[in-house]
């Protein structure tokens, strides 16, 4: 499936709310029940400290992600895909570009999730180690790819 990415922008709010909600839902409720103002408050707070992007198929908004970039690493994250999306490339597609914007700049790639997600074995199969937990999340860190030199020919 062909995907890019957009910029978001305020009025791509609700749809990244119903990805959300799609996504971790499931997670969400297992452990705590779903309170939506509570839930609608925190989207609120993260939607304006990151810098969020609509994951766009041929002609549908499939998802988003926050892909932030700082001196130090690449943070990814707010990662939802629609249900009917999902388990067709879409996930290690956004991932594999998020991380060939690390690789370029040399940057580790930083990233969290809940511990019961299944997400984790997108993450391992891309390089990614848990360097830290707590009891409901796993932080992740991926170094940068080694940057390979050029071949002089002899």
């Amino acid at each position: 499936m062909e995907v890019h990415l957009r910029v978001a922008h305020e009025g791509d709010f609700e749809f990244a709310f119903d990805a959300k909600c799609d996504a971790m839902g499931p997670h969400i409720r297992k452990r705590w029940g779903w309170d939506d103002a509570f839930q609608r408050d925190h989207h609120r707070r993260r939607w304006e400290e990151k810098r969020w992007y609509v994951i766009e198929g041929e002609n549908d908004r499939i998802g988003t992600v926050a892909i932030d970039i700082t001196a130090s690493h690449v943070q990814f994250g707010e990662f939802y895909i629609l249900g009917t999306y999902r388990n067709q490339g879409v996930g290690t597609h956004v991932l594999r570009y998020a991380l060939s914007l690390a690789d370029e700049r040399q940057l580790e790639t930083r990233l969290e999730y809940l511990k019961w997600n299944p997400v984790g074995t997108l993450y391992a199969r891309h390089g990614f180690e848990i360097r830290a937990e707590n009891e409901i999340h796993y932080f992740l860190v991926r170094p940068p790819a080694p940057k390979l030199g050029k071949l002089n020919p002899a």
